[in-house]
């Protein structure tokens, strides 16, 4: 799978995961008939919506993404091609907290209210990571693809060949 699709899903899937949330939130109050911890919850989303903002703003990659093209290795052919398992694989602790706070929303209403804030901190500090490793991509001329790994071990990117972008001066 290609990293920039795998970014790109990544803030995907983390603003699903927060709309899901948020719903989940919004019933489960609406079953306790407890209408004023919804308002407090749309605080902590308008105020994780402003850090996220902020933090994410930068239009560079971040230095852990950068470090791991700068580790990335070069390879002439390419690895397996199997998106689904390349996302359960890296996006598994999403999973994982999505479906804890899903399952904790019949007990207390603020569990997925306050996960969804952090979900979407995590959505917007990595929504403009892809642009960037696509420029990057466009000026090396390679392409970064994900290594498939172990779910335990750190992700490793392989570099291929790909198009260089020759810009006029």
């Amino acid at each position: 799978m290609r990293f920039v699709d795998f970014l790109k899903t990544t803030v995907l899937l983390c603003a699903g995961a927060a709309t899901t949330l948020a719903v989940l939130t919004v019933v489960s109050a609406g079953r306790d008939q407890n209408d004023t911890i919804v308002f407090y919850l749309a605080g902590w989303w308008l105020v994780a919506a402003l850090i996220g903002g902020y933090l994410g703003r930068h239009r560079q990659a971040s230095s852990p993404i950068a470090k791991l093209l700068a580790d990335s290795h070069a390879a002439t052919m390419m690895p397996d091609i199997r998106p689904m398992a390349i996302v359960i694989n890296r996006l598994w602790p999403l999973f994982l907290c999505v479906l804890a706070a899903a399952a904790l929303s019949f007990v207390a209403p603020q569990i997925p209210g306050i996960a969804t804030g952090f979900v979407i901190i995590w959505s917007l500090i990595w929504r403009h990571q892809d642009a960037a490793v696509l420029a990057i991509e466009g000026r090396d001329g390679v392409t970064f693809f994900i290594e498939p790994t172990s779910f335990l071990r750190p992700m490793k990117l392989q570099r291929m060949p790909g198009l260089r972008r020759e810009v006029p001066s």
